[in-house]
C-alpha cells in the first residue's frame, strides 16, 4: 500500500519513520517545512512544531532524526541546534508549545548542525553534529542534564559525524560514521573497527539489531552482519550482489516477525530468508512507491513501512507464495547479422546448426515468462564449450558473441525470479563452427602426406645424386689411374731406359733425367689425386694408412726414426674428400720440411679425435728455428691457408735447440657423415 501527498503527507520525500508513545506512525522529511506527520490509520495529519521562523527544514539526515523519547518528550534536529518539546496530550499541541533549545551558544555543543539523534536504554540522547569546521558526538546525560562531547581525542574518526546508532543486548552503543568505520562504546571508552577488521569502506547508512541480537550494518558495499557484537573481535559476514542483492548500496534494514530481513536499496527492496538463503526482490512493479528505498521501519502490529523519495509504502508480510519456475524461450537469433528462422512464439531448443568459419558472430534474444503481475525476472546464461560458469543474474535479454573459435558450442539461458526460483530447464542453442579448410583433419592429413612424399622424393633424389657422384668419382679415379697414370709411368720408365742406354756424357742425358724426374713427380701427384677423389677412401683409416706410408717412405730414406700414433675406435668414421685431401697435403708439407730442413734423428707423428675435432701433431728433435725471424715461404703459407679453409688453426712451436712442433686442429662437425657399416 502506498501513501503520498494525497494521503496527508506534507512532502513525499520520506527520510524518517518512527512511532510515538501511543503507537501512532510518524513521518518526517528533510525537505520543506519541519513538519511531523502522524498516521491515524487512514490519513496523515501534518503539524509544524513551534520553531523559529528562520528554521526552514528539520535537518539533512535520514533514518534516526526526530523522535519521541520514553518520557513522551519530543526531540527535533535542526541546523540551529536541538529543540526539545515537553510531553503533550496530542500532536497538534506542539504547534503552540515552546521548546527548550540546545545549541553551541546556550549549551556549549560543539556545533549547531544536527545530523542524527538517538535515545539509548538509559534515556541518554546521542547527538551527531556536522559542520565544516568540526564534527563530533555529544551525549546528553539524563541523570545530570549535562552534555559529554567525544571527538578524535577519544578514538573516533576525525571530521566524520555518526550517521547511524544502535544499542546491542549488552548495552553497548554502536556508532556508524559518515566517512566509514564503526565504533563500540562500552564503559566510557570507544573501540573503533575499520576495513582491516572487515568493515567496508564508505558511509554506514544504518544499523539494526535483529531478534537474535545480531547487528546488521548497511553500507555502500553491501550488508555486513555481526553475530556476536559483544565479542572482543566480532565476526563479520558480508552480503552483496554476489549473494543475490539487487544493489550493494544499502540504505536501511528491518525484519519481519518471522525473521526475514529486508534491505532498502536504490534498486528496490530485497527480502532475505536466512533459512533458505533465498533473496526476493520488490520494486515499484510490486507496489513500492519508488524503487529507491531509503527508510525502513516495523510497527507494533508487525507491518513494515518503507520510505522512498516518492512517498511511503506499507507491506504486511505473509507466508512466501509457492515457488513458480518461469519458462524461458529463445525469441530471436542472428548469425553474422542475418536473422535465422525462429518461431514467433519462441523456442526452447535450437539445434543442428553448422556454421562456416566466417559465421562466428551470434546475437541471441531471449525472454522469460513470469506468473505474477509485474514479476521482475533476471537472466543467467553460459556458453558451454567456452565458459562453463553461469553469469551473474542481470536484466539483460540480449547476448552477443563475436569472433568465436571453431568448435562445438551450446548456449544456455535460464530465468531467475525475485525469490530465487529458476526455469525448470534452460533454453538452448546448439551449434558447430567449422574450422577453416587448412585446419580440418582431411586437409592436415593430405598436407602431411604431401610433405612426407615430398621429403621422401627429395631424400631419394639426394641419394641418387650422391650415388651418381660416387660413380663419377670412381670412374674418374679409374680413368686417371688406368690411362693417364699408366701413361706417365710408361714415360718415366722409358726415360730411365733411354738415359741408361746413351752415354751419360752425351747432351741428351740431362733432358732425359729431367723428364724422368718430372714423370715420377707427376705419378706421385696423380696417385694423390686418385686417392683423394676415390669414394672408397672416404674413411679416417684410409687417411691414416696413406699418412703412415708416406712418412715411412720419406723418413726411412733419410734414416730418421719416427713413431706414428693414431686413434683406433674412430677409424671407421667417414669423412669428406676435401677434408681428407687438405689434411693430407698439410701433413705432406710438414713431413717434407722435417726431412729436408730439421736435421733431426727422431720424429713423432700423432693423430687424435677429441671434442668433434681432428688434431694432428708433427714434431722433431732437430735444430729448430726462431719463428719470429723466419720469412714464411710458399710451403708454410699454403699450410696456413689450408688450415684456415677448413675452419681450423695451424700452430708452429720451435726453438733453436729443441726442435719444431706443428699442430693442426680442424673441426669435424658437418664433415663426419656416418660410421662404416663394416664396423672397422
Amino acid at each position: 500500500t502506498g501513501f503520498g501527498k494525497a494521503d496527508g503527507l506534507n512532502n513525499a520525500r520520506v527520510t524518517s519513520v518512527f512511532e510515538n508513545q501511543r503507537g501512532e506512525l510518524c513521518v518526517t522529511s528533510s525537505e520543506g517545512e519541519p513538519v511531523i506527520n502522524c498516521f491515524d490509520g487512514q490519513r496523515f495529519t501534518a503539524v509544524r512544531p513551534q520553531l523559529p521562523r528562520e528554521i526552514k527544514s528539520s535537518g539533512w539526515g535520514s533514518n534516526q532524526i526526530t523522535f519521541q523519547d520514553h518520557t513522551g518528550e519530543w526531540w527535533l534536529p535542526t541546523e540551529y541546534g536541538v529543540y526539545r518539546f515537553p510531553r503533550v496530550m496530542n500532536l497538534e499541541q506542539l504547534a503552540h508549545t515552546p521548546p527548550k533549545v540546545y545549541n553551541q551558544q546556550q549549551s556549549n555543543l560543539p556545533g549547531n548542525d544536527i545530523f542524527r539523534l538517538f535515545e539509548d536504554s538509559h534515556g541518554d540522547v546521542w547527538i551527531s553534529i556536522a559542520s565544516h569546521v568540526q564534527s563530533a558526538v555529544a551525549r546528553w546525560e539524563r541523570a545530570t542534564g549535562s552534555f559529554h562531547t567525544y571527538s578524535e581525542a577519544d578514538g573516533l574518526p576525525a571530521y566524520s559525524p555518526p550517521s547511524a546508532y544502535c544499542e546491542d543486548t549488552a548495552g553497548n552503543i554502536w556508532l556508524g560514521f559518515y566517512d566509514g568505520g564503526l565504533a563500540r562504546y562500552h564503559n566510557g571508552s570507544f573501540r573503533l573497527f575499520t576495513e582491516s577488521d572487515g568493515i567496508p569502506s564508505g558511509i554506514i547508512r544504518a544499523l539494526y539489531l535483529d531478534h537474535a541480537g545480531r547487528l546488521w550494518i548497511a553500507t555502500d558495499s553491501g550488508v555486513v552482519r555481526l553475530d556476536e557484537p559483544q565479542a572482543e573481535r566480532p565476526r563479520f559476514v558480508a552480503y552483496t550482489t554476489a549473494d543475490g542483492l539487487a544493489s550493494d548500496r544499502v540504505s536501511c534494514i528491518t525484519e519481519d516477525t518471522v525473521a526475514r530481513m529486508y534491505f532498502g536499496t536504490p534498486r528496490g527492496l530485497d527480502q532475505l530468508d536466512l533459512q533458505t538463503k533465498r533473496v526476493r526482490h520488490y520494486t515499484n512493479a510490486e507496489g513500492l512507491a519508488s524503487s529507491a528505498v531509503t527508510v525502513a521501519f516495523r510497527d507494533r502490529q508487525g507491518a513494515l513501512w518503507f520510505g522512498t523519495d516518492l512517498g511511503l509504502s506499507r507491506l504486511i508480510p505473509g507466508p512466501d507464495p509457492p515457488q513458480q519456475q518461469p519458462p524461458i524461450l529463445i525469441s530471436a537469433l542472428r548469425i553474422a547479422g542475418n536473422s535465422q528462422p525462429i518461431s514467433a512464439l519462441g523456442e526452447t531448443e535450437v539445434s543442428g546448426l553448422v556454421l562456416n568459419p566466417t559465421q562466428n558472430q551470434l546475437s541471441i534474444d531471449f525472454v522469460g515468462l513470469g506468473f505474477g503481475a509485474g514479476q521482475g525476472l533476471k537472466y543467467q546464461y553460459k556458453l558451454a564449450g567456452a565458459n562453463e560458469e553461469w553469469s551473474a543474474p542481470s536484466d539483460q535479454r540480449t547476448i552477443n558473441y563475436a569472433s568465436l573459435s571453431p568448435g562445438r558450442y551450446q548456449f544456455q539461458v535460464q530465468a531467475v525470479t525475485s525469490d530465487g526460483s529458476i526455469s525448470p530447464r534452460p533454453a538452448t542453442i546448439s551449434f558447430t563452427i567449422l574450422p577453416p579448410i587448412w585446419q580440418r583433419w582431411w586437409f592436415i592429413t593430405l598436407a602431411l602426406l604431401t610433405l612426407g612424399m615430398g621429403g621422401a622424393a627429395i631424400y631419394h633424389y639426394r641419394v641418387r645424386r650422391l650415388i651418381e657422384l660416387e660413380r663419377v668419382r670412381t670412374r674418374i679415379a679409374a680413368d686417371l689411374h688406368d690411362d693417364i697414370g699408366s701413361g706417365l709411368s710408361r714415360i718415366a720408365i722409358l726415360s730411365e731406359i733411354a738415359r741408361h742406354q746413351v752415354s751419360v756424357e752425351a747432351p741428351v742425358g740431362e733432358p732425359l733425367a729431367v723428364i724422368a724426374t718430372a714423370s715420377r713427380d707427376l705419378v706421385d701427384s696423380m696417385s694423390d689425386i686418385v686417392w683423394a677423389i676415390n669414394p672408397n677412401k672416404d674413411h679416417l683409416r684410409d687417411l691414416i694408412q696413406r699418412m703412415r706410408r708416406f712418412a715411412s717412405d720419406l723418413f726411412t730414406a733419410r734414416q730418421i726414426d719416427f713413431s706414428f700414433s693414431a686413434p683406433g675406435e674412430e677409424q671407421a668414421l667417414k669423412i669428406g674428400a676435401d677434408l681428407r685431401r687438405q689434411v693430407f697435403l698439410v701433413f705432406k708439407e710438414a713431413v717434407n720440411n722435417v726431412a729436408r730442413h730439421s736435421k733431426c734423428t727422431e720424429a713423432q707423428i700423432e693423430l687424435r679425435i677429441e671434442n668433434r675435432s681432428l688434431t694432428m701433431k708433427v714434431a722433431d728433435n732437430g735444430a729448430g728455428f726462431d719463428p719470429a725471424q723466419i720469412v714464411e715461404g710458399q710451403g708454410l703459407a699454403s699450410m696456413r691457408a689450408r688450415a684456415k679453409g677448413l675452419g681450423g688453426k695451424l700452430q708452429i712451436i720451435s726453438n733453436d735447440d729443441s726442435g719444431t712442433t706443428i699442430l693442426l686442429r680442424v673441426p669435424l662437425s658437418g664433415r663426419v657423415t656416418q660410421r662404416d657399416g663394416r664396423g672397422r
